[in-house]
């Protein structure tokens, strides 16, 4: 996606001004001990005015010094100091510029985020927050990630992913992620009640915005529609739903999964000039008001509804002939789509339907 941004790596510089100036340091005390030593001193009194003189206490001598010594002290006072300034200063480097890596990787990121329009905010990068950004990656969708952990932050801005670090349940956090032009919200945390919280907040912020919520619990489906989820996704059921299909169905299941099979049914289909396709029922078009008896007469058979999904998220299939459509619902129809007339569906509709195959590789 084109919000990714790379992170400098950290700079080594300082880390190796204070390996040097530790060492350096550490061999200037080990030389002046050994020297005073050498002049007679005991190993007390010589590592006592190491200390004194590299530090400079300024006690004074506390033992004969001759001019040799004296100049030896000299050099102790120079290497000593000198050494531990620059140790010193690799500290400070080193604390100053991780300081400021932080605040200016924390700006570039609020600045990135404000650019984002019509994008994905994910709440939760936990394992199923990380296969959806990784999804999101593949297609090309720009996406926030908002989560409160330090360590899934820094593996999610290890991955290049535009991250802000808060509780999704706090509103400034999810202004701060840009949920005001955000298209779309998934909270996916393992917490029914933080996904219920988040998705009534989000709901309040932006009323119009698609939400899809996590739910391990099947009773807390009706409690995030009624928040305001689109859709609501049990993960437990998915996968029971799978098992039961690989179990009950194999071969079927491994042909349709299949790339070869897929390409087949799509051929077969393709022959006889049968598709599927998504009518958008729109304020004020041909459609608004309609019942699915009124749009399937007006077709004159060329297609069917097989499916109706309705704006507040439920899915008939097979609705009924009585069934009213209003503006957000979503027909799914099935037929010979050259032959769907413009009148039924509009031309608003026609147009978009013939970019859309164009754009896709399929004939209008």
């Amino acid at each position: 996606m084109s919000e990714r941004r790379r992170f400098r790596p950290i700079d080594q510089r300082p880390f190796q001004k204070i390996w040097i100036g530790a060492t350096f340091f550490a061999v200037t005390l080990i030389i002046s001990v050994t020297g005073y030593m050498i002049a007679g001193w005991g190993f007390l009194d010589a590592f006592y005015m190491t200390i004194i003189t590299v530090f400079g206490v300024g006690y004074g001598e506390i033992g004969p010094m001759t001019p040799h010594l004296r100049a030896f002290t000299i050099f102790v006072i120079i290497a000593g100091t000198s050494s531990a300034v620059y140790t010193v200063g690799g500290v400070f480097q080193a604390l100053a510029e991780g300081e400021m890596n932080r605040l200016l990787g924390a700006r570039r990121m609020s600045r990135d985020i404000d650019r984002l329009k019509d994008h994905v905010i994910i709440c939760g990068l936990g394992r199923i927050g990380r296969l959806l950004a990784r999804k999101l990656v593949e297609t090309g969708q720009p996406f926030v990630v908002i989560d409160s952990n330090p360590d899934r932050v820094e593996r999610g801005v290890n991955l290049g992913y535009l991250v802000y670090e808060g509780n999704a349940t706090d509103e400034s956090v999810l202004r701060a992620a840009g949920i005001e032009r955000a298209k779309a919200l998934a909270t996916v945390l393992p917490d029914d009640a933080e996904n219920v919280f988040i998705t009534l907040t989000a709901r309040g912020m932006n009323p119009h915005m698609t939400i899809v919520a996590r739910g391990e619990a099947a009773s807390t489906e009706n409690k995030l529609k009624l928040a305001g989820a689109d859709r609501v996704v049990l993960p437990a059921n998915i996968g029971a739903e799978r098992i039961a299909q690989i179990l009950n169905h194999p071969s079927a299941l491994y042909f349709l999964e299949e790339d070869k099979g897929r390409a087949t049914l799509s051929e077969m289909l393709s022959r006889l000039d049968v598709k599927l396709d998504e009518v958008p029922v729109r304020p004020q078009s041909p459609l608004d008001g309609r019942t699915i008896g009124d749009v399937e007469v007006r077709g004159h058979g060329t297609f069917i509804v097989v499916a109706l999904l309705q704006k507040d998220g439920n899915t008939i299939i097979h609705p009924p002939q009585s069934t009213q459509l209003y503006p957000g619902d979503t027909l799914i129809v099935m037929g010979h789509s050259d032959d769907m007339p413009t009148f039924v569906f509009g031309r608003e509709y026609s147009r978009n339907h013939n970019r859309n195959q164009r754009y896709r590789g399929l004939p209008r």
